[in-house]
């Protein structure tokens, strides 16, 4: 016989000793985890030995076919009813039909309340207004509810409604199918929107008569002030004496006229340095 049939014959002795171990008388803990085993229903068999204890660990549990998997707990048996057991002391129905049993405020043994209020208000009616005259006025005197009897706790009896009356909210009116096909809903938005721009450009146009003038280009020249005349920029001496390139001018007279213009204009032009369009359109 060779080594693999050796090891298989082995494994095959092992996997029946469950079987042989339940045939024969044994302890009580292994016969209670073979039958424990045997309520789970394990379809796989195992090897080795059983013991009581894997029975309790969830572990070593093997879930069973079509069952949720056991978590090793102990329940008590079928006939064990779980809850708590109550006591009916009332008669059933019987007593209900032949009987009404009501409760009464007992008064024995109840010490009344303060009356706060009376006792606030008889101070104030004493001419006690401060938080220290009205606690020494406490102090000193005492003013008792008096005690509830079973005519206080009665209710008063509610209103009589009328008999076709519904409660609820009540539902919104349909809406006409021939309006919405017409589009009067949007048409009667834009009318009001319109109405409402009316009444914007009026209030806005208002607003700018009563507003401050308008300032001019001639008045605010006025309020401008005159620049400093920035300095020259550095040229090198050999530079100094060479005349310009190209004069549009005819005259300096006349270059001097248009640039006093210019810079005298620079304040109601954009820019920084005052040669954009004018501020003022």
């Amino acid at each position: 016989m060779t080594s693999q049939h050796r090891t298989a014959s082995h494994l095959h002795d092992n996997a029946r000793q469950p079987e042989t171990s339940t045939r024969r008388p044994c302890f009580s803990s292994c016969h209670l985890a073979l039958q424990g085993l045997k309520e789970l229903e394990m379809e796989s068999p195992r090897v080795g030995v059983v013991r009581e204890s894997m029975l309790h660990r969830p572990l070593l549990i093997k879930p069973a076919l079509g069952k949720t998997k056991s978590r090793g707990l102990s329940y008590p048996g079928p006939d064990f009813v779980f809850g708590t057991a109550t006591t009916v002391q009332d008669g059933g129905v019987p007593e209900a039909i032949s009987s009404w049993h009501t409760h009464t405020v007992s008064t024995r043994n109840r010490e009344a309340e303060r009356d706060f209020m009376a006792l606030n208000r008889e101070g104030v009616k004493s001419g006690l207004v401060t938080a220290k005259e009205l606690h020494q006025y406490r102090a000193t005197h005492d003013i008792r509810r008096q005690p509830l009897t079973r005519e206080g706790f009665r209710r008063s009896a509610p209103a009589r409604i009328p008999a076709d009356t519904s409660f609820g909210i009540t539902n919104r009116p349909s809406t006409p199918i021939s309006e919405l096909m017409e589009y009067k809903y949007a048409q009667k938005w834009l009318e009001e929107q319109q109405a409402k721009d009316k009444i914007l450009q009026a209030h806005r146009h208002k607003k700018a008569q009563l507003g401050r003038i308008q300032d001019t280009r001639t008045t605010m020249l006025r309020k401008s002030r005159p620049l400093p005349e920035a300095p020259s920029m550095w040229k090198m001496p050999r530079f100094q004496q060479v005349g310009p390139a190209l004069d549009t001018f005819r005259d300096p007279e006349a270059r001097k006229k248009a640039m006093s213009a210019h810079h005298s204009e620079s304040a109601s032009r954009r820019g920084i340095l005052g040669q954009g369009t004018y501020m003022v359109d």
